[in-house]
């Protein structure tokens, strides 16, 4: 955001119990209008983002091992005094790619990847954007100029279409960190970025964890490095950080002549399933007390409930060539649910004399599991025939 550049957002400040900075909940009054919009519709789309807009912030719910591990984190003794923001989870396409230096082709600006609610509108993809609403604000400016530094850390659900395992879901949670300082003070180095990295891997997983870094790319740090963490014999990517590039904080008005300052972004789930042994994303929203009881503190392990049937169904259709398999995925995830345990893609192919000229054939093998009761091949043949019937409608497709 340039400076001078009108502040849209408003604020509300509190002290955070945790970092004992200050908490700041910024509100954006456009995203009302939006949501409100898109209460309205009940088109397939509108009602998919209706549902995952409206799935709970599993950072802030009680008994779960995504807020757990947050919480581990921001009361660490490096986080001390750190401010804690709260931020839209809606964002225009600029704000959340272009002033952070995406490239134009990186696969995220896709509507095949990211959820836009409009054109220029979209469910956030990072908790990075943090950046804009702090660097914009008159109050946390001030504060910053008279202190010297500043920090700032920021959580919470963000939006990516994906695959469906049992290691992805549509909606996952971030946590994200800001450090400012003054280059007069301190030039921060990537030996900065390692300590902030391993500080927050021990305190998960303990000192005797095994690990080790390795260079990395993100569009607005550099340089930047990734931490790595040894589980039995496969190494685990968990953590990246950078130098603060100055061309993005050029764009929020930052002078980077003067200002320097290291920033790290990772997915919460990743550390939570690992660190608590849960081999199903599903367990993370699960309400059934029988598992969520489980979960006491960072040192809690998950066993399961029970291991129930699989089912598994087939599906094969025609559609045009332009059609990406995440299109189907949605489908499954929405008219699914949490009984989808995985989809596989199990073939494909062209043939203009078989199929037609720009069409193709696909093959996905849909995995039906609860973790909380058996599944009837009623219930099931139930859910998959509205799976057909949508992908006919929606995909244009011819079921096989």
């Amino acid at each position: 955001m340039k400076k001078g550049e009108k502040n849209v957002f408003s604020a509300i400040r509190k002290r955070n119990p945790i970092t004992q900075g200050e908490e700041i909940i910024y509100i954006d009054p456009e995203e009302q209008k939006i949501f409100v919009d898109l209460e309205k519709r009940t088109d397939f789309d509108a009602l998919r983002l209706q549902r995952l807009s409206n799935m709970p912030d599993l950072t802030r719910k009680e008994h779960s091992p995504v807020q757990i591990i947050i919480n581990a984190i921001l009361a660490l003794p490096l986080f001390h005094n750190f401010d804690v923001a709260t931020i839209p989870e809606t964002i225009i396409t600029k704000h959340n790619f272009d002033l952070f230096d995406f490239p134009d082709n990186h696969p995220a600006r896709k509507k095949t990847d990211t959820y836009f609610i409009t054109e220029d509108r979209l469910l956030r993809t990072h908790t990075t954007s943090m950046w804009l609403y702090y660097l914009s604000d008159k109050e946390a400016l001030k504060k910053m100029e008279e202190k010297g530094h500043a920090g700032l850390l920021a959580y919470g659900k963000v939006y990516r279409k994906d695959e469906i395992d049992r290691k992805h879901f549509p909606v996952f949670h971030q946590l994200d960190g800001l450090y400012l300082v003054r280059k007069s003070e301190k030039i921060i180095t990537l030996s900065d970025l390692q300590k902030v990295l391993s500080t927050i891997v021990n305190t998960v997983f303990g000192k005797d964890v095994e690990s080790r870094f390795l260079d990395d790319t993100f569009p607005y740090t550099d340089p930047s490095t990734q931490i790595e963490v040894k589980f039995g014999n496969d190494w685990l990517e968990l953590l990246g950080a950078g130098v603060v590039k100055g061309s993005t904080l050029e764009k929020l008005g930052i002078d980077p002549k003067i200002w320097n300052g290291w920033a790290f972004g990772f997915g919460v789930e990743r550390l939570a399933m690992k660190k608590m042994n849960i081999t199903d994303i599903r367990v993370l929203w699960s309400d059934d007390p029988r598992v969520t009881e489980q979960f006491k503190n960072i040192n809690s392990t998950y066993k399961d409930v029970s291991k129930y049937p699989q089912i598994t169904r087939d599906i094969s259709f025609v559609v045009n060539k332009d059609i990406v398999p995440n299109r189907f995925y949605e489908i499954v995830r929405e008219l699914g649910g949490d009984l989808v345990e995985e989809v596989t893609k199990i073939d494909e192919y062209e043939n203009e004399a078989k199929l037609g000229v720009g069409k193709k054939s696909y093959t996905f093998r849909t995995i039906y599991r609860s973790f909380e009761r058996t599944l009837t091949n009623e219930e099931i043949n139930r859910v998959h025939k509205k799976i057909e019937e949508c992908v006919k409608k929606e995909l244009d497709a011819v079921v096989r």
